[in-house]
Formats: C-alpha cells, sequence, structure tokens
C-alpha cells in the first residue's frame, strides 16, 4: 500500500501514489485555490455564471429561428448603412467589432504595466480601453435607433420574423449592458491608479493592499469576458 511521503516541516506531504494520489487530486479543494485571491475567484464565478446566461441566450436565439416558419431577415440587408449613395452592408458591424477587439489589446497591455507597477501607463491604457467601450455603446445606440426608426420592435419586424426584434433587442442589450458597467469601473479604477492609491496603500473602494494591482488583472478577465462573448453575437446575429 502507497503511503504518503514526509517532507520538511512547513512542507506539504509529498504526492500520494497510486489510486489513492488521483483520488487526493480531485478531492484537493482545499488547495486548488490557494494562492488565488478571494476578488479574482469571486470573478471567476461570476464569469461562469454570465457563461450560462449568455449560453440559454443564443441557444434560445437559435431555437427561434430554426423553427420559425417564416422567413428570417437577411443581415445584410438590414444592418446596411447607405454612404455617399452606396448601400454597404454590415459596415457599422466591422467597425464596432473592430473597436471592441481592440479595446482587449490595450486592456491587455493595461494589466500588463501594472503587473510592472508603472500606474501612469497602466491608467492611461485603461481609459484608452474605456474610451474604445465608450465608443463601441455609442454605436450600438445608433444601431438601435436606426433600427427602431426602421419599424423593428420586440413584437414585429417588417423584415420578416417578428422574433427577431425581441432576440436581437435583449441579446445585444445585455452585452451592451455589461459593456457600459465595465466602462465605468474601468474609469473608477483608472483614477484610483493615476492618483496611487495601489502605490500607497490609501484605504478606500476597490483598494488592495499596497504595491497590488491585482483588480487591474480582474478588471482584464470581465474586459476580455465580454469581448469573447461578442464574437459569438456578431457570429450568430450579423453572419449567420
Amino acid at each position: 500500500m502507497a503511503e504518503t511521503a514526509l517532507t520538511n516541516p512547513g512542507q506539504s506531504p509529498a504526492r500520494t501514489a497510486g489510486l489513492k494520489g488521483i483520488a487526493a487530486d480531485w478531492s484537493s479543494d482545499q488547495r486548488a485555490f490557494k494562492n488565488v485571491s478571494w476578488g479574482k475567484a469571486m470573478m471567476w464565478i461570476f464569469l461562469l455564471s454570465d457563461t450560462f446566461i449568455f449560453s440559454c441566450f443564443l441557444l434560445s436565439y437559435m431555437t427561434a429561428r430554426m423553427s420559425t416558419t417564416v422567413p428570417w431577415p437577411n443581415p445584410s440587408e438590414v444592418f446596411a448603412l447607405t454612404i455617399g449613395g452606396h448601400h454597404i452592408p454590415l459596415i457599422l458591424i466591422a467597425i464596432m467589432t473592430f473597436v471592441l477587439i481592440s479595446s482587449s489589446g490595450t486592456m491587455a497591455m493595461a494589466v500588463n504595466f501594472g503587473y510592472r507597477r508603472d500606474r501612469v501607463k497602466t491608467a492611461v491604457l485603461m481609459l484608452v480601453t474605456a474610451a474604445l467601450g465608450a465608443t463601441f455603446v455609442g454605436m450600438q445606440a445608433f444601431e438601435w435607433t436606426k433600427l427602431i426608426q426602421e419599424g423593428v420592435r420586440p413584437w414585429e419586424n417588417p423584415w420578416g420574423a417578428a422574433q427577431f426584434g425581441s432576440s436581437f433587442f435583449m441579446i445585444t442589450g445585455f452585452h451592451g449592458t455589461h459593456v457600459t458597467f465595465g466602462v465605468i469601473f474601468l474609469i473608477a479604477i483608472a483614477r484610483k491608479v493615476w492618483r496611487g492609491d495601489f502605490d500607497h496603500g490609501r484605504r478606500g473602494f476597490f483598494t488592495s493592499r499596497k504595491g497590488n494591482y491585482e483588480i487591474v488583472e480582474t478588471m482584464g478577465l470581465y474586459w476580455h469576458f465580454v469581448d469573447l462573448v461578442w464574437v459569438f453575437i456578431f457570429a450568430f446575429f450579423y453572419l449567420w
């Protein structure tokens, strides 16, 4: 029978061999998040729950689209803009996607400089990310306004299936709300970084212990998740 080998005082026992070792690995919940802060762990749990919600929304959208007998609107016609007399399909959506994906790059750089404790570059990059997010929300508001003026409602749609309006406004609105809250928190955290709250250990809302920029990484997790969700929304609504 395999036994656990002893190590030096203060260290964890070595891994048990055989089936007992496998069972110990699977039941090591007390050690799984040993080096992870509560803030980061709670963000991962929140993102997991949000994944379930968005998955339910998108699955419902697919079910409604595939089950309806009324023709579904053509995205190239519904989401087209007329610029200079030319009818350009999906131009606004392409710009929105480019802006939001670019914001993931600036957020990643902000996290990188946060690791280096470079508060000025971290704050500036977070504000750039917030500006790109606000630009995305503004273009989404323009898109909503255009569709509403053209007669799209949650209960009707001049281009075909009535379910289009309800599913579109619900899913894109829910995602836009996530982006909006992200922009607000990015600005709040960037302000604290800029003031040096994390360098001096100044007490306050979302201020961690001195020298710890982990909240920047936590905001990065949220922002990258929001961007990833948009990729699926883009594929389901605008390319399908």
